[in-house]
């Protein structure tokens, strides 16, 4: 398959690829938790909310299999840039969807969970 050729002689780019996944899966498990605050469907199908679990934990899967093979078998480099690509996502739909602003320790994880991501990229 063409993707794991690709995969095979860029590393970053399967990191890269990682990181995209992970900010799906965190993008949708946020709509699948929070979303009742925002969408009155939502609140009202919890049960066909809580079926969306399946496809979110696929993403994860995949993107952590590809942080493991990106990162030469190693899994807390994942597990990290999953935290962080979580805090990315929660923080900016929080505040766009919730009106939950952004203060000095939101602002600073921010920042740092930014870091986090260069690092394990570079």
């Amino acid at each position: 398959m063409w993707l794991n050729d690709l995969f095979k002689k860029h590393p970053k780019t399967m990191l890269i690829a990682a990181i995209l996944l992970y900010f799906l899966a965190q993008s949708l498990a946020w709509f699948q938790i929070n979303g009742q605050f925002v969408y009155s469907w939502c609140k009202e199908h919890v049960f066909l909310m809580s079926l969306i679990g399946v496809p979110i934990s696929y993403l994860f899967i995949k993107a952590t299999d590809l942080t493991f093979r990106a990162l030469e078998g190693t899994v807390w480099p994942g597990r990290i840039l999953t935290f962080a690509c979580g805090i990315i996502v929660f923080t900016i739909l929080t505040y766009t969807l919730l009106g939950e602003a952004i203060t000095w320790k939101t602002g600073l994880s921010l920042i740092l969970t930014c870091v986090i991501i260069l690092l394990q990229i570079f």
